[in-house]
């Protein structure tokens, strides 16, 4: 984290007044904090002697917009683009010169020292984790929004989408919510099988109707036509299957759908056979919660995604990109694989025949680690948390999962999107 240092010195002849000292924020940064301090001088119990210098604080941006104010009762603020001190707008930190408003309250003596320090947090790729579908009291769900938005943030997620049936209305009035990221979404639930529809608050021109194979491509077309991802939902679920003889409706996969059980392993089978086909379909995860008292619990599973930001704009193109993982919660399994700078989601391009992949493993417990390619799988031994594998191009696709016996039979606790090999 960059941080810089600004010595000031509050003049007597300004107290009583307010003035700015202007600071430089540098390119790509995601957050700053202005923290400062001087001799305040023991203060009565009121906390205003006359003899008691008083400072107080607020923030300008490079445009001249007033960010917030705090008087003297915090010493340290924090302005993001995802959440600020309260008192501080959110918004995007722009670089050019911003200004620490100085509020010169009181001054003892001739002047007081004041020392501001400013960090800056830089923007980076690193791993956030959502739940991709939860349903609210929109649709057949218990909790409103805002509720969900707390029970996420209090189990670690950084983002959800909540995707009511066939309802979109919700999409206009989501919470802001510090530190949580709202993805609109909208299930599309068809009795020949359910999809989201993610990153536009209304995906459909009218209404979700389609009684034809014609229909639901017209209606699928002008979805993607507004800017919604498709994914098919629970593709094997033996209750509400996708029925349509059509592999290239959807352009994601939600491959594990609550708790892990057959129905699942039969969803990251079909997936597979997609991926041999030379689909390239990154794959998702949901929970599907709609209420307390059943075994679909928020969070599980949870997608792991590599992206630059935690907006819906970035994570929603980090996950059309494949660049995620799904593990079935926040302390569940991590898994990373990477070929070079190219990593999950990602085609190698080389000349070589073959490819060296890396592959990160933690907290897997005693789970097998498995290489899955188009040709084979193979068993690996991961230690300190990594391993190396070189796979042939023949292979077409390489993913990693987690194995664990469970009541009996083999199931996924953690997996990665593949690496394409072209």
């Amino acid at each position: 984290m960059k941080s810089i240092v600004i010595n000031h010195r509050a003049e007597k002849e300004k107290e009583g007044t307010y003035y700015t000292v202007p600071f430089e924020v540098p390119e790509n940064v995601e957050a700053l904090t202005v923290t400062y301090k001087y001799n305040k001088i023991t203060q009565g119990i009121t906390g205003h002697r006359k003899d008691a210098n008083i400072i107080d604080l607020g923030i300008m941006d490079c445009d001249g917009r007033f960010i917030g104010w705090s008087g003297s009762a915090r010493e340290s603020v924090t302005v993001g683009e995802f959440s600020s001190t309260k008192g501080y707008f959110s918004k995007p930190i722009k670089s050019g010169t911003w200004n620490i408003i100085v509020g010169a309250y009181k001054i003892c003596g001739d002047f007081t020292d004041i020392e501001y320090t400013i960090e800056f947090q830089e923007k980076k790729s690193r791993f956030y984790f959502g739940d991709l579908h939860i349903h609210t009291v929109a649709s057949d769900g218990q909790y409103t929004a805002y509720e969900i938005a707390e029970k996420a943030k209090k189990i670690g997620l950084d983002f959800v989408a909540t995707a009511d049936h066939n309802n979109y209305s919700e999409n206009f009035s989501l919470p802001k919510v510090d530190d949580l990221t709202f993805i609109p979404a909208v299930e599309w639930t068809h009795y020949k099988g359910h999809m989201n529809f993610f990153g536009v608050k209304a995906p459909f021109e009218n209404s979700f109707i389609a009684n034809s194979h014609e229909e639901m491509k017209n209606l699928i077309d002008k979805a993607r036509g507004r800017g919604a991802v498709v994914s098919v939902n629970h593709p094997k679920c033996t209750v509400c299957p996708y029925l349509w003889e059509d592999e290239e409706t959807f352009d994601m996969m939600e491959i594990w759908n609550g708790p892990m059980r057959n129905v699942n392993m039969n969803g990251i089978k079909w997936w597979t056979e997609l991926l041999s086909k030379g689909r390239k379909i990154p794959a998702v995860g949901g929970s599907d919660y709609h209420r307390t008292k059943s075994p679909v619990k928020l969070g599980n599973p949870v997608n792991a995604v590599y992206s630059p930001s935690r907006s819906a704009e970035d994570l929603l193109e980090s996950i059309k990109k494949g660049h995620l993982y799904i593990t079935s919660s926040v302390n569940g399994a991590k898994l990373f694989l990477k070929c070079g700078s190219f990593i999950m989601g990602d085609t190698v391009v080389s000349d070589k025949s073959y490819a060296d992949l890396t592959v990160g493993a933690k907290n897997f417990g005693t789970a097998k680690i498995i290489l899955v390619t188009s040709l084979k799988e193979r068993e690996l031994t991961v230690k300190d948390g990594t391993c190396s594998v070189t796979v042939d191009r023949k292979e077409k696709f390489a993913y990693v999962k987690t194995i664990k016996n469970i009541f009996g039979k083999p199931m996924v606790t953690a997996i990665t999107n593949p690496i394409y090999l072209k």
